[in-house]
């Protein structure tokens, strides 16, 4: 059985619960594609967030 990088959850974890104030326990509750999904989501908002900031810039 292969081990999940415990260095990679962590990132994963704390980017996370940086950008949605989410408590610890909720996220390492978060099945492993279910994180990565969410974190892909956060980022693509993120990346956004900064296109806009830009045009106004």
């Amino acid at each position: 059985m292969l081990r999940y990088p415990s260095d990679a959850l962590w990132q994963e974890i704390t980017y996370l619960a940086y950008h949605l104030h989410w408590p610890l326990d909720d996220l390492l509750d978060l099945e492993h594609m279910d994180r990565v999904r969410m974190v892909r989501a956060v980022a693509k908002l993120n990346e956004r967030a900064w296109e806009v900031a830009r045009e106004y810039a």
